[in-house]
Parts: structure tokens; C-alpha cells; sequence
């Protein structure tokens, strides 16, 4: 099993103290909490990209860019690039730039986005964002493929004979497709024979494994080999501690904070308690062997072979989070890393062709 951790950039008041940093502090915070993935030997690390409030992850390719530049081995995931939203053309300029910075480490997980605001934006209907989201992708695989594209699309410029530089340094770059709620997506990623990295944040299991399900089966009538399908799942919360008695304690001014907020934003919580959250949630929060069990619950049902852990401490102190990593590492890793297979190719750089 390999592991990434990931932040969407969140700019809030912490839940706990209430203090919100400045800009530049967070995006510190996200350089400082990618270098301690790599040292603790996370697989990846992701960068969301989110348009609206309160995020600040609008542009992911700078902040991957500057990642590569800090680290050497540690592979670079967006999370989710929102492809209903974007010029397919001039977001394929910018990720193939990145692979060559990067000497190949990067993976997209592509996505049509979530969020009103950031869909009025940039224009986009509730109507028309699948249709966009499809094209786009279409567009976007067919330029990692092709020396010169044609293509008749219906939301951006039509592409006749078209060549975009530079060509990526992988042949192609990997491309995840992201699912919370839609079959739209889940099929797209079936057809493609993409892997799929399920959200599994926000709700029970019981949603997030009746579309992996569905994936499987589109998987199959599009006539691809099962044993290729992938899957890579989410989780909404992590702290581990040596007893499940102090990853409560730890947690809970962190929980009581985040549902605070979901009150004051009129939102009716999937969760009202730590110990319903806990339980029947996807978040890993108690002791290693604790977390152990309960991915490996998660593995019955979504066969996942791909896990992301939140990359930001998120109301934990600095030093809660990252005894919590080390932990992970070190008592936990190790066991679902021999327990559960990894992603059936290769995770190293993909070398590059000789024409490239």
C-alpha cells in the first residue's frame, strides 16, 4: 500500500485557537509539512485546487513547481485539478512543465470540482459541468498522447492539427480521476481504464463503496482486466497516539472546533459527535492498532490499494502532528504495507521516450 498525505490549502482560524495565519504563513506551513512528509517517507504529496473561500489552493502547478525544486523522491498529486473549470490546453502546458521540474514525479488526480462560488467564476452551469469535465479530460489525454491534436470542441477553441509544448517527461503522466458523490466521474474513469481515488471524507462508508463497486463493473463491461482496476481513498481525519484514551483527548478541542464552525455556517452535521465521527466515519483516530483495523475494514469493502492522510496538522500543535506521522511510520505503515498490495504499476519516474 503506498500513502500520500495531502492539503487543500484551507486559510481558516484554527479550530482550536481560533487564530488564523497570514497567507504567507500558511503557504509556509505547506512547504514545511511537505519536506516532513518526504523525511517520514510518505509516497506522495498532494496540492487540492480550490477557487473559492477559504481556500488559497488556486494555483496548484506554482505550488507543486516550488515542492519539486525542495524535494527529491516523494511523488507530487494534485488534488483535485478541477478540469471543468480550466482550459484543457493551458492546464497540459502547465502540468508537462512541472513533470520535466519534477524529473517525472507528478500524478494528477482530475476532477469536475465542487463549489458554487468557484463555478460562477468561471461561468460554468450546474448543467453544462459534466459536459466540460468530459471534454476536458478528452482534450487533455489526447494532447499526453499526440504530437498533433484535432479535435472539435464545444467549450473552448477547436483544435486542427494542433501541437502543445513541451512534450511530458513521463509517456503519459498518470492521470487519477476523483469521485465523492457522481457516477459521471466513476465511468469516465472505467471507460479510460484510469485509476480512481475515491473522496470517502464527508460521509459513512456505505456511498463511497457502492461507487467503487459501480467502477469495478464499468471496469469489466469496457472490457479492461480487473486485476488493473485501481482505487486510492481519502480519509477525514487522522491522529494516532500509543493508547486510544489519548488520541481521543488530543482530538476532541480539534472535532469541537471543526463543529462549531459547521454551526455557524447553518450546516447540518453527518456526525454530532467525536465518537460517532470515530466510529463510523472514515477518519483513523486512535491507537496504531486501532487505525490498522479499521483500514483494513475499508479494504474489505473498497479494495483500495492507495491511502491519503491529511497533510496539515488542522487544530493539532505542531508537535501532536508530527508524532502522529512518526507514529504512522513507524507502528502502522510497515503492517498495511506488507498487508495490502501496492497499485498494480510501477510508482517510480516513467522513462522518458527517446524522441522526448
Amino acid at each position: 500500500m503506498k500513502f500520500l498525505a495531502i492539503t487543500l490549502i484551507v486559510h481558516a482560524p484554527d479550530p482550536v485557537t481560533g487564530v488564523r495565519k497570514s497567507t504567507q504563513d500558511r503557504f509556509r506551513e505547506v512547504i514545511s509539512n511537505a519536506l516532513l512528509a518526504e523525511e517520514l517517507g510518505f509516497d506522495g504529496f498532494g496540492v487540492g485546487e480550490r477557487h473559492e473561500r477559504p481556500f488559497i489552493s488556486s494555483s496548484p502547478p506554482v505550488v507543486l513547481s516550488h515542492l519539486a525544486a525542495l524535494t527529491k523522491r516523494i511523488r507530487l498529486f494534485t488534488a483535485v485539478t478541477t478540469l471543468s473549470l480550466l482550459d484543457p490546453v493551458r492546464a497540459y502546458e502547465d502540468y508537462a512543465t512541472l513533470d520535466h521540474l519534477s524529473q517525472g514525479r507528478l500524478e494528477l488526480i482530475t476532477g469536475k470540482g465542487n463549489g458554487t462560488a468557484q463555478r460562477e467564476l468561471f461561468h460554468v452551469t450546474p448543467e453544462d459541468q459534466w459536459d466540460r469535465n468530459a471534454e476536458s479530460y478528452e482534450v487533455f489525454r489526447r494532447i499526453w498522447r499526440q504530437d498533433k491534436v484535432t479535435y472539435p470542441t464545444r467549450f473552448r477553441p477547436e483544435l486542427t492539427g494542433a501541437e502543445v509544448w513541451p512534450r511530458p517527461l513521463q509517456q503519459p503522466v498518470r492521470v487519477w480521476h476523483g469521485s465523492a458523490t457522481s457516477r459521471e466521474s466513476v465511468d469516465l474513469a472505467a471507460r479510460y481504464g484510469d485509476p480512481l481515488f475515491s473522496a470517502n471524507v464527508t460521509n459513512p462508508i456505505e456511498p463511497y463503496a457502492e461507487l467503487i463497486r459501480y467502477y469495478r463493473e464499468r471496469w469489466a463491461h469496457y472490457g479492461h482486466d480487473p486485476a488493473l482496476a485501481t482505487v486510492g481513498a481519502g480519509t477525514a481525519g487522522f491522529y494516532t497516539a500509543r493508547t486510544s484514551q489519548e488520541a481521543i483527548a488530543a482530538y476532541r478541542p480539534v472535532f469541537e472546533g471543526h463543529l462549531a464552525f459547521q454551526k455557524q455556517l447553518g450546516l447540518e452535521p453527518v456526525f454530532a459527535t467525536l465518537e460517532d465521527f470515530v466510529e463510523r466515519s472514515s477518519a483513523l483516530i486512535g491507537s496504531p492498532q486501532q487505525v490498522i483495523e479499521k483500514v483494513r475494514r475499508y479494504h474489505e469493502s473498497f479494495g483500495h490499494t492507495v491511502l491519503h492522510l491529511h497533510a496539515d496538522a488542522g487544530g493539532l500543535t505542531d508537535a501532536q502532528h508530527r508524532d502522529s506521522l512518526e507514529l504512522f511510520q513507524s507502528d502502522i505503515a510497515p503492517t498495511l504495507r506488507r498487508e495490502i498490495p501496492d497499485p498494480p504499476f510501477a510508482w517510480a519516474p516513467v522513462a522518458p521516450a527517446a524522441t522526448a
